[in-house]
């Protein structure tokens, strides 16, 4: 594939470019992008496409819309092709001097047997793939019932039909590279990982958890606050939470946390991932989840060994934050975010694993 430095005439994206051109804007509106889309979302794409030098103009990349019923509009999300993904992990691999190979795929049958072939007419249950950089296993399932696309009455749909083993297995992988390359992946998923998120909703799965004796049911009779979230309110808030699924950078995320909190928007609830959360809550946990990059294996190991039993830094950022979590629990203090970040004189994710530990030790005692 073309990498986009490459890429001539108006449309070339420079590296250091902030804004879409207008010819680039015209060429994305034609491409299936309509006026719904937020300035936050392209935003966003215009900073992957730079970063995985995928070019949206070749067709590597695209910003998918898909109605989301809370937001009352299309959400927008960057989707490529596992083609773009193998492009992106053998040139990261390339650039850090590092080997990159896969194990066999493997199939799983319903009793839960594996399978180096499948020639089953019906689909398989799940596909395993394993891909190694620089010696370290990074292994991933895909359930196919997890990404199959469904019709309405729910039976498969598009290429679910005819390929459902190839389907799965690109899951798989999907998940698979982006465990090896999180840095270069994130953000970005594979069209074939994407294909469930058109399945119409069933009724069973509309909650996330399950509604209490004598409390209303939150999405058939939403409170005034969400309502007035909805119809406009917090449209900026969930703005920033877009970005912040976006970027890979830490950094970016502390700064607009600090932007959400001079605008007041930290309280405004947010919708990721199906989830609804307070702004502040989110870029807090968005943070703690970019603390440290994950280390580089200082060399190639003779043997292959499990990445799974690597302890890594984020591991340790991530403990504590828990452990402060408790602390304050334990000693009944509320607005946690705030309060930590007040104590700490910084937002939760801009703090050091050893600033965040001395603030738990200080307030346990008060339990």
């Amino acid at each position: 594939m073309t990498e986009i430095s490459k890429v001539g005439g108006s449309l070339a994206i420079l590296p250091d470019q902030t804004n879409w051109t207008s010819d680039q804007q015209a060429v994305l509106m034609q491409s299936g992008i309509d006026n719904q889309v937020a300035p936050a979302e392209l935003s966003a794409f215009l900073h992957l496409c730079q970063r995985t030098r995928l070019d949206p103009f070749s067709r590597q990349i695209y910003l998918i819309g898909r109605w989301n019923g809370q937001q009352q509009r299309k959400v927008y999300t960057p989707q490529t092709s596992i083609d773009g993904y193998r492009v992106i992990a053998h040139r990261a691999a390339a650039e850090a001097g590092h080997s990159l190979g896969y194990e066999d795929t493997l199939w799983c049958d319903p009793s839960g047997k594996w399978r180096d072939v499948w020639l089953d007419q019906q689909p398989p249950a799940a596909a395993k793939v394993t891909v190694i950089r620089n010696g370290m296993r990074f292994s991933a399932v895909a359930r196919y019932s997890e990404y199959v696309q469904t019709k309405k009455g729910g039976e498969p749909s598009g290429l679910w039909v005819k390929m459902p083993t190839t389907m799965t297995a690109k899951c798989a992988e999907a998940l698979a590279l982006r465990m090896a390359f999180p840095h270069d992946l994130a953000g970005v998923y594979t069209a074939e990982e994407m294909a469930q998120a058109d399945n119409p909703p069933a009724a069973e799965n509309r909650h996330l958890r399950k509604v209490q004796p004598g409390e209303g049911d939150p999405w058939a009779s939403a409170p005034d606050a969400m309502l007035n979230a909805v119809k406009g309110r917090s449209q900026p808030a969930q703005d920033v939470a877009d970005v912040a699924v976006q970027t890979s950078s830490q950094g970016a995320v502390g700064d607009l946390y600090r932007q959400a909190r001079d605008a007041g928007l930290l309280t405004e609830t947010v919708k990721v991932d199906r989830e609804l959360l307070e702004l502040g809550a989110f870029l807090i946990q968005r943070g703690n989840e970019l603390a440290s990059p994950a280390p580089e294996p200082a060399s190639a190991a003779s043997d292959v060994v499990d990445a799974e039993v690597v302890t890594t830094p984020e591991d340790d950022y991530a403990a504590a934050v828990a452990d402060l979590r408790d602390a304050a629990d334990a000693a009944h203090l509320e607005d946690f975010e705030n309060g930590a970040e007040q104590a700490l004189g910084m937002p939760i994710a801009d703090a050091s694993v050893e600033a965040i530990r001395a603030l738990a030790a200080t307030i346990r005692p008060a339990a």
